[in-house]
């Protein structure tokens, strides 16, 4: 954030990088979560993303993504966007194990969901979200820490 240039923007904190987050589907036309056993991984479609703090403006975003491909000139960042997501109404659960174990989990909070009057309500806009806790290159995947989030909705009576 060019703190050590005097280049901080408005607003400007120090803060620790939050973890890494991701928003699934299936490429099929299918939705990604449920109760649905997905094992074809080729078909996963996915957004990363990295929270980021507001002093983060969209000028800020610019400059940032300029200064890292004047340092990294091979790197393209053109699907790089700065993008407001607001998420609304969900169930999560801490999920611990390999990322291959994690339908298991999500079945029990589907159904903790459905039991509290609510239904899963993934679709084109509203998806599976997983935050990373760790790092699957350093932790044991039986020690994996997922925070996955479904979106859901009260059901009608």
């Amino acid at each position: 954030m060019s703190k050590m240039r005097g280049l901080q923007p408005e607003g400007y904190f120090e803060y620790v990088m939050p973890p890494l987050e991701g928003f699934w589907s299936v490429g099929d036309g299918s939705f990604f979560g449920g109760v649905a056993q997905i094992t074809d991984k080729s078909k996963f479609v996915w957004t990363s993303l990295i929270r980021q703090p507001e002093f983060v403006t969209p000028s800020v975003f610019e400059f940032a993504n300029a200064m890292l491909v004047k340092k990294n000139p091979e790197l393209d960042t053109s699907i790089a966007r700065l993008e407001r997501i607001t998420e609304e109404l969900c169930v999560q659960v801490m999920h611990v194990g390999s990322y291959d174990d994690e339908p298991a989990t999500i079945i029990a909070m589907d159904k903790y969901a459905e039991e509290q009057g609510y239904t899963v309500d993934i679709n084109d806009v509203r998806r599976h979200h997983e935050i990373y806790l760790n790092d699957p290159r350093k932790v044991a995947p039986e020690k994996l820490k997922t925070v996955i989030r479904h979106p859901i909705k009260r059901v009608k009576i």
